[in-house]
């Protein structure tokens, strides 16, 4: 769990990450939130042995630290292109960030350098715009993704995943609010990783402000998901900064978060709401666990 927060910059959690390696060493990335590199590296991964990401959805606090993960890989020297997956907008995304873009006269210093110079595939990702069902497959997983309930679709899809691999499966919710297309995905998957972003207090706050989107999912809901699924194992994560007590956090949270309420206790009430509805191995994920199936 490279990244385990949401959207405000959080002192104590990277945005959404997550890092599944293979027994035989090949790595997959979902999602790259801003510190997700940072992560990698303190994980003892280097991010230019990781050729593959599936980003859920285009929502800042998942994507954001894609351009510096390609780059980084770049000056860490990563052969070949990176393969990127995601929904539409996500190849405008990366036009707009690198040779054609934001990053084009970095690109273009850097490349005077001619270690650089040969090697200009690596800040050229592949991507490939998916659509519910079987993503991708090769000699060691298969991908299944589906449309879940985040953001209005006319604007882009969201999407969760199922990832097989070694007789064993993972589900991936993205950010979600329940949907039965989430419960497909994690049918009797050995872990489910799930987003919990709000209790349920702070989500009738924000329901009742009309401020921000509550298309999450809650303890409650998600213990119910889990439960349904029949998931080996839970990690709940994507936690919205109720646990957090940094002052800069309370005050940029004042007008959308209850921040009488916030604080590390909250974690206790996340895991016995979760627990109303589930009795499986539960985790409350925090930056940099590691999850051995």
């Amino acid at each position: 769990m490279l990244g385990t927060g949401a959207a405000l910059p959080d002192p104590d959690r990277a945005q959404s990450s997550i890092l599944v390696t293979l027994d035989n060493g090949r790595n997959f990335l979902f999602d790259c939130g801003e510190g997700s590199t940072r992560q990698m590296v303190r994980a003892n991964i280097n991010p230019a042995d990781v050729p593959w990401v599936f980003l859920s959805h285009l929502h800042y606090d998942h994507v954001c630290g894609l351009p510096f993960f390609v780059l980084s890989s770049w000056v860490f020297n990563r052969e070949g292109r990176l393969a990127v997956f995601g929904p539409r907008g996500t190849q405008d995304f990366v036009d707009h960030s690198f040779e054609k873009g934001a990053f084009k006269l970095d690109i273009q210093a850097r490349a005077s350098y001619a270690v650089r110079q040969k090697n200009m595939q690596a800040i050229r990702p592949e991507v490939t715009e998916v659509a519910p069902g079987l993503m991708y497959q090769d000699e060691d997983v298969k991908v299944h993704i589906d449309l879940v309930d985040h953001i209005p679709t006319e604007i882009t899809d969201c999407f969760g995943i199922r990832f097989e691999a070694e007789g064993k499966v993972i589900a991936f919710s993205g950010d979600t609010a329940p949907c039965e297309s989430m419960v497909r995905l994690a049918q009797d998957a050995d872990l489910l990783i799930h987003e919990c972003t709000f209790p349920e207090s702070f989500l009738a706050h924000r329901a009742k402000s009309g401020v921000g989107t509550y298309a999450h999912t809650s303890p409650l809901q998600l213990g119910q998901i889990a439960s349904r699924a029949g998931v080996k194992s839970l990690v709940a994560t994507h936690f919205g900064h109720f646990d957090s007590t940094s002052p800069v956090i309370k005050r940029a949270a004042g007008n959308h978060l209850p921040i009488d309420l916030m604080g590390p206790d909250r974690l206790d009430e996340v895991a016995s709401d979760i627990r109303q509805h589930y009795s499986g191995e539960l985790r409350l994920a925090h930056d940099l666990m590691r999850i051995d199936l």
